[in-house]
């Protein structure tokens, strides 16, 4: 065995550095043979690939050669038959074999896909093309003109195709001679393909050779002594191993203290804290002492859902149920409701944090505190609130009804004197008129005039006020009779365009306070449109649901800012504003009031049924 303090310090690392640098020399040379492999395979299968396509090209080309023979051939036979019907056989067998001519003609040129042709002829091969398309074109017309002739007889007559066939004998062996040379041209570059690639293989072959031979010298043989070395170095790291397996004994007992240090901190949080651990489906892994017993449950119930040991209440077990499914990867905290097995209410200060358990398994560490006592305080906090907001509520609707009913009273009772002092005027107006002495004919009339005029005036009055102090029709039909009956006594006194739209035919009959609430802040509405808004055009509108019945009384009149309103308490405009909402207040409905300038008011008033 090698002593270690007798090794040099840097030698490990120097041998190191040298076993590095020779596996990447080795690495690179096993790349160079891939690369070299894989790239004469691919110049390889390429040209054979093009060879393949050289066979076919030449094939083709030798082709042309004969069809333009077949060409000629059919051309005079065409013009030697007279039989309309063998002529029309011909010709058709003409043509096909010119469009076969004519395809592979160009195909050569271009490129086919379908025939296996490619578009990469050589300059030599171009050139002779271009020579050879004149007399391609000369004999291609010609034939086609052929076929024009054939198609045009009408009868058995001989056809004059002399010129035609003229034509394509004359440039025939030119097609013939430049196509063999096309042909042989074709052959002659294949052959030098073939040369090409089997010098190539060569040149790869050497070169494979040859890296082989490098990859002997500067790679496997300084690797081999590498590797002896490294045998010498892993018998001294035995030793060190040895030590190291010494000093790992040391730290395991160090831990094993420290895992009876955890142990103990664990229980003691588990003898003062409510904690769980569960998983992240919600089943319990393991539940604390203290939990348990305050929940009465055996501490080593498992498997079961961490809901049902907060609740034996469903209802507040699917709270908990969706607490740790929608918080088991971001963690919570806050406040939840349980119930003891004993059906005592608790409330819990609850933490839920994901962590991750042995084996790298997702887990939940549930913590929680007893807040029992200091949620019961905070609920009756709450409660006495609510009672005294609710007592307040009820405080102002008696207040909003002793306001409602001490103004019908006084309505009440000034239609009350309103009929009787204007009862008594007409009265004293019909002595009059009785009185008048028919002797004095002039006279009489103008005193029947003035007071006709007097007691129209003071009809009219009664009627408006009688009307707005004390409608009939809201106590003997329901209150859109009564609104109808408002906008059209209305419309006659003002002479504004005040209109009624009942959309849904509301004919439901209220309780009186209710239909007398609706009524008079319907008045009190049209009233302010006729008054304050100059407006020329009032609409009121009555919908109702199942649940509400709505009333939306909208002019076209000079509109105002609502949140530049003085909020008066007497005088005109002030307490309008203030009875409707107390009125609407009393009814448990809602009042809505939208108003811009110069762009009228839209007052809408929703009440429950």
């Amino acid at each position: 065995m090698i002593d270690l303090k007798q090794m040099p310090e840097n030698s490990s690392s120097l041998d190191q550095r040298t076993f590095r640098k020779l596996s990447r020399l080795y690495i690179v040379a096993l790349s160079t043979i891939a690369l070299s492999v894989i790239i004469s395979q691919f110049l390889i299968r390429k040209h054979l690939n093009d060879q393949q396509t050289d066979s076919t090209v030449i094939n083709v080309a030798g082709r042309q050669r004969m069809l333009s023979q077949k060409l000629t051939k059919e051309a005079i036979m065409l013009s030697s038959i007279n039989n309309l019907k063998e002529s029309t056989a011909l010709k058709n067998k003409f043509q096909t074999t010119l469009l076969l001519w004519e395809s592979s003609h160009n195909s050569l040129q271009k490129g086919d896909v379908n025939l296996g042709l490619p578009n990469n002829n050589s300059d030599s091969v171009a050139s002779l093309f271009q020579k050879i398309n004149p007399v391609f074109n000369n004999i291609n017309e010609a034939s086609k003109r052929i076929i024009e002739i054939v198609e045009t007889k009408a009868n058995n007559s001989a056809l004059d195709l002399t010129s035609e066939v003229e034509i394509i004998k004359t440039n025939e062996s030119s097609f013939l001679d430049t196509m063999d040379q096309i042909v042989n041209q074709y052959d002659f570059e294949a052959e030098e393909k073939v040369n090409w690639l089997k010098n190539l293989e060569l040149l790869l072959t050497a070169l494979t050779l040859l890296i082989l031979l490098a990859e002997l010298l500067f790679v496997f043989w300084p690797t081999a002594k590498t590797v002896q070395n490294s045998i010498s170095k892993l018998l001294i790291a035995e030793k060190k191993a040895k030590r190291m397996a010494f000093e790992a004994d040391e730290l395991s007992v160090a831990k094993e203290k420290s895992i009876k240090e955890l142990r103990a901190l664990t229980r003691a949080m588990d003898e003062t804290l409510l904690f769980a651990r569960i998983r992240p489906n919600g089943t319990v892994v393991e539940i604390g002492t203290r939990i348990s017993k305050f929940f009465g449950l055996n501490k080593n119930i498992t498997n079961i859902n961490f809901s049902e040991v907060i609740s034996i209440h469903e209802k507040e077990q699917l709270i908990i149920e969706n607490l740790i499914s929608k918080h088991k990867k971001i963690g919570w905290q806050g406040e939840v409701k349980g119930t003891t097995k004993k059906g005592e209410n608790v409330w819990l200060e609850l933490a839920i944090i994901p962590f991750n358990a042995a084996g790298n398994n997702s887990e939940l560490l549930i913590i929680a505190s007893d807040i029992t006592d200091r949620k019961g305080a905070q609920l009756e906090i709450e409660r006495l609130t609510e009672a005294s907001f609710v007592e307040k509520m009820n405080q102002q609707k008696i207040i909003s009804s002793k306001i409602i009913e001490n103004q019908e009273n006084e309505q009440n009772r000034i239609a009350k004197d309103v009929h009787d002092g204007i009862g008594q005027m007409l009265t004293g107006l019909k002595y009059n008129l009785e009185s008048i002495d028919l002797g004095n004919i002039e006279k009489a009339k103008v005193k029947v005039e003035q007071l006709k005029l007097q007691a129209e005036d003071i009809i009219k009055g009664i009627r408006t006020a009688t009307f707005n102090l004390a409608p009939p029709e809201l106590t003997d039909h329901g209150v859109v009779p009564a609104i109808t009956k408002l906008t059209k006594e209305l419309a006659k006194l003002t002479g504004k365009n005040i209109v009624l739209y009942s959309k849904t035919k509301f004919n439901v009959r209220l309780d009186s306070l209710i239909e007398i609430n609706i009524y008079r802040i319907t008045q009190e509405a049209i009233n302010n449109a006729i008054k304050y808004a100059e407006s020329t055009h009032i609409i009121v509108t009555i919908t109702h649901t199942e649940e509400m019945l709505s009333i939306v009384i909208d002019d076209n009149g000079k509109g105002f800012d609502p949140d530049k309103v003085e909020k008066k308490k007497n005088g005109d405009g002030g307490m309008g504003l203030t009875f409707m909402q107390e009125r609407i207040k009393y009814i448990n409905g809602r009042i809505f009031l939208n108003s811009e300038p110069n762009k009228g008011t839209k007052v809408t008033l929703n009440v429950p049924m």
